[in-house]
């Protein structure tokens, strides 16, 4: 029976040292408690670390057979490792960078070096257990390398991501040295999850941008693989929260917390210690309320409960000396002998006291400056059974795209942040419940146990259609009978593409030139009398034959051109150039506009280059060039054709579909080979017979019959045919 292998940093059970002895306590998260719910329907397996510097190997042993009672698997991890790993890339270098505190990023080698190892320790683990159907499900920005190091391993697996913090926008990632070995790393996944679509965005604008793969409603192609990004917002347990209210020690914290608060009113603030929660700002929004509306002294009380957080990094030491002192300034400007302004809470608090603190708030103030969903203002929706209350809510948390019922505040603005506290302590007992209702609504329908189901049923379903593509990936067995068809053939016609078929795309035409070994298979195949090669390229007749000098069947300009070899070039039929100079006054202009781009002019067609322009800019003038093109051309006989970074004006008779049928006319094959990557070749998979053995390079949709993942996988399979055709010339 096939598992779900989940891989995160943490397992969801803490290992504790006590003077020399080990103790096991379960972990109350939204991630263990969102995937135990998939346990039900599938086997798992969970990997992560302990928590736990270990260097006793018989403490490791004991460790690993506890845990293997519940299904888990643990990742040691040395001293040094956590400092660098975990302390130092995930979170002096990914967490600041990903919430926007680019002054608080720090960039080191070692760090990164750290990360790496650990990344690849953890993709040794998830290989050692794996087996042929497992799904494995990787979480979180500490492990962002493992899906692309299992990918590499693990050609077929299904591998799903999810990202819980924000992804930031290209302008703040781009300054990552390591960007792209990211990205490379996240998009060996299948799936990759967001908790909302600002974060899918901006993930797919850096992909493009950085490694100039485009996408389509959030599916892209990698090496010949469907990468789908998609939003999955994270939930709480709703029912847990929701029913807290009724167990009897929650009460009993209840009635303790309100012997003390009396009939103030409690405005609520729950956070883990981080500079991007806000917490700084909350206090001073809150400063200037009690001192813009003195009349609510004595009358309103702040609960501040800060959990301890990452304690060894310099800045959260700060941040805690900062808190101390602005609590004590606060308490000392508006305190009197019977009222303390803020009840200031620093420490962890079990699940019964934390219910009880939502269910007495008033009002539950929730202002981070960033956070990828925030699940502390669901709880405090979930728990108020009697639908009154009041959240304020900051407009750059995830949960506010949800939570619209909310206060919805700017935390730059404390002014925003003080007009909410007056108008939640000034609400409506109506308002109130109508708003609370709303919200818990939502989260009850759209809670845990549903995202992980969603996540890995989205999982599965990429794997399904992925399989049940009517296009085949040209694996092993299909490529060895390709191979000994045209091996056996007494006459084989091969129609190769050029660009992204035989050679990887460069910035300048004249850069993508043949490698010398590629030169060889060509001729090698060429000297094959049962064999006739031809090389059916969009390039213009000087630069096909600049880059083959020795006799070779040859195509230019999408079939306007035809040598065959040791002949003189020749045209099916005479085209029309009159239209050429009226069409390069408007792509001048483009060029004029568009820096980076460039004309390039063939006998006829006229190509707009953008490679090597701004990724963004590009796509948005080659999509207008494309329309005014069109409109200008709607009465003459010329095409606009948009391909990979270029916008191509040609004569409407010519295509390589034409010509392919009129080079199997020609030769009259009994096999015939096309290989081809973009969509012009699309004409020539469409023009020839039934029995044609097609491929495009890379997996998008197309009238070929199969798919391979790159240009190498093209040579590849040309050097397979020479391999072949040699034995079975000299044997």
């Amino acid at each position: 029976m096939s598992k779900i292998i989940i891989v995160s940093n943490r397992l969801p059970m803490q290992v504790i040292r006590r003077k020399g002895n080990l103790s096991f306590k379960p972990s109350a998260g939204g991630l263990a408690t969102g995937v135990s719910t998939i346990h039900q329907k599938m086997k798992t397996l969970w990997i992560g670390w302990p928590g736990l510097v270990s260097g006793k190997p018989g403490e490791r042993e004991e460790i690993h057979e506890h845990l293997l009672q519940s299904n888990m698997q643990p990742v040691f991890l040395s001293k040094d490792k956590v400092e660098k790993y975990y302390q130092g890339f995930s979170n002096r270098t990914i967490w600041p960078l990903f919430h926007y505190f680019q002054n608080h990023v720090m960039v080191d080698e070692p760090m990164w070096r750290a990360y790496t190892q650990v990344n690849r320790q953890f993709s040794d683990t998830v290989l050692k257990y794996y087996e042929p159907g497992d799904y494995i499900w990787v979480h979180d920005y500490q492990l962002m390398l493992v899906p692309g190091l299992l990918r590499d391993q693990l050609e077929n697996a299904g591998i799903g991501f999810f990202l819980h913090i924000p992804f930031p926008s290209y302008e703040l990632f781009r300054t990552l040295p390591w960007r792209r070995e990211l990205l490379d790393g996240l998009l060996g996944a299948d799936l990759i999850g967001f908790h909302i679509f600002d974060y899918v965005r901006h993930f797919l604008s850096s992909v493009t941008r950085l490694m100039g793969i485009e996408h389509e409603l959030g599916m892209l192609t990698v090496d010949g693989r469907k990468v789908r990004a998609d939003a999955f917002p994270m939930g709480i347990d709703y029912k847990k929260y929701a029913g807290a209210g009724q167990k009897s020690r929650v009460k009993k914290e209840v009635k303790k917390y309100l012997s003390t608060t009396g009939q103030t009113k409690i405005i609520l603030s729950i956070d883990r210690l981080d500079y991007s929660k806000g917490l700084l700002q909350r206090l001073k929004a809150f400063h200037q309320f009690l001192h813009h509306n003195p009349d609510q002294k004595g009358k309103v009380q702040l609960i501040l409960l800060v959990v301890p957080s990452r304690s060894q990094v310099e800045s959260y030491k700060i941040l805690k000396q900062q808190l101390d002192e602005i609590v004590g300034r606060i308490n000392g400007d508006h305190g009197t002998l019977g009222w303390t302004p803020i009840w200031y809470l620093y420490r962890s608090m079990p699940f019964d006291s934390l219910a009880a603190l939502y269910q007495i708030a008033d009002i539950c103030m929730v202002t981070p400056f960033r956070d990828g969903m925030n699940l502390v203002a669901k709880e405090f929706v979930a728990c108020k059974e009697n639908d009154r209350g009041v959240l304020i809510l900051s407009e750059m948390a995830g949960a506010a795209g949800e939570l619209t019922e909310a206060l919805i505040v700017n935390p730059n603005d404390i002014n925003s942040i003080v007009s909410a506290l007056e108008t939640a302590l000034n609400m409506e007992e109506e308002e109130q419940i109508s708003r609370m209702q709303t919200m818990q609504q939502f989260l009850n329908r759209y809670d845990i146990s549903r995202w992980a189901i969603d996540f890995v049923d989205s999982l599965r379903e990429l794997q399904t259609s992925d399989a049940d593509s009517k296009v085949k990936f040209l694996d092993n067995q299909l490529r060895a009978h390709v191979v000994e068809s045209i091996v056996r053939a007494q006459n084989a016609v091969l129609l190769l593409d050029y660009d992204g078929t035989l050679v990887p795309f460069a910035s300048r035409p004249e850069l993508a030139t043949p490698s010398d070994s590629l030169l060889r298979t060509l001729a090698r195949l060429n000297s094959f009398k049962s064999i006739n090669l031809i090389v059916i390229s969009g390039r213009d007749k000087q630069s096909l034959a600049t880059f083959f000098r020795e006799p070779l069947n040859k195509v230019a300009e999408h079939g306007a051109w035809i040598q065959f070899a040791g002949e003189e070039w020749h045209t099916l039929e005479p085209f029309d150039q009159d239209w050429k100079e009226d069409i390069r006054n408007i792509l001048d202009q483009y060029v004029t506009r568009t820096p980076g781009s460039f004309i390039e002019e063939k006998d006829f067609s006229l190509v707009w280059h953008y490679r090597k322009a701004d990724v963004g800019l590009g796509e948005v003038r080659a999509h207008d060039l494309t329309d005014t093109l069109q409109y200008m051309t709607g009465n003459l006989n010329l095409q606009v054709l948009e391909g990979n970074k270029i916008v191509e004006v040609k004569n409407s008779g010519i295509n390589k579909g034409r010509t392919a049928r009129h080079l199997v006319n020609h030769f009259s094959p009994d096999v015939i080979l096309a290989v081809g990557d973009d969509w012009t070749d699309e004409d020539t998979f469409k023009a020839l017979p039934e029995k044609a053995i097609t491929i495009k390079v890379t997996n998008t949709q197309t009238a070929a019959k199969y798919y391979i993942k790159s240009y190498r996988d093209t040579v590849s399979l040309l050097n397979q045919i020479n391999e072949r055709k040699t034995n079975e010339t000299t044997t």
